[in-house]
């Protein structure tokens, strides 16, 4: 199979997961597209009842608005049942990677919020260490350049993420996007909770002990994993 093949097969496997009367989260990307669509169809033909989305973009929200899956914001729920989401790069022991859509404030939020998080990923997106993956930050425009300078003094290689006419990227909350290319993250905890003490960055990428699930979409076919 293909990448978007492999993409549609574990968005397909993974809405088995989801069950009618829960509140479920819907993450953003390429590989949640599909899960949604068959969230979409699902619903519609009645396999699964009396549910409620929470979505983690403007992108996912519209995709299942168009669909008829009733929405609500993070503000109106007192609980996430589950959330599904993509990643950008899984390790051997099931941290995480997010932000390559720019999203990962809105995706840790719902994330952190929820019962049960599944990730689903194409095998691409597994390896034995992170930081191949640029580790997304996001921080306010308000001394951004000073931000990045310390940054740069950590020796955590950051680059202003750029669009396609050489503007710095903004996110859903009007704030930049600084991506750390380091190559190799060997203390992900570590380097969490010095992120976590920067004051200007308001979120990073590591979504560190929160996965409970994560489906792979391999050529044989899907492949669950229990993380947690």
């Amino acid at each position: 199979m293909n990448q978007d093949e492999l993409k549609k097969a574990v968005g397909v496997k993974s809405v088995d997961f989801i069950e009618s009367n829960s509140v479920i989260g819907l993450g953003t990307g390429s590989t949640v597209y599909y899960m949604i669509e068959e969230l979409g169809k699902r619903y519609q033909n009645g396999d699964i009842k009396n549910i409620v989305g929470v979505a983690t973009s403007s992108r996912s929200q519209k995709q299942a608005e168009s669909l008829g899956i009733p929405m609500k914001d993070l503000n109106d729920v007192d609980h996430i049942d589950l959330t599904i989401d993509g990643a950008d790069q899984i390790d051997k022991n099931f941290q995480g990677i997010k932000g390559g859509g720019a999203a990962h404030l809105l995706e840790k939020m719902v994330a952190t919020n929820s019962h049960k998080n599944i990730w689903i990923v194409d095998q691409s997106k597994m390896a034995d260490e992170l930081g191949s993956f640029p580790l997304p930050t996001e921080v306010i425009p308000f001394g951004c350049e000073k931000t990045f300078s310390d940054l740069k003094a950590e020796n955590l290689h950051p680059e202003f993420r750029l669009d396609e006419n050489g503007k710095r990227v903004l996110t859903h909350n009007k704030n930049y996007v600084i991506d750390l290319k380091m190559g190799s993250i060997k203390h992900p905890h570590l380097l969490a909770d010095w992120l976590d003490h920067q004051v200007g960055i308001v979120a990073h990428g590591l979504f560190l002990d929160l996965v409970n699930k994560v489906v792979v979409g391999y050529d044989d076919g899907p492949k669950v994993i229990e993380c947690r």
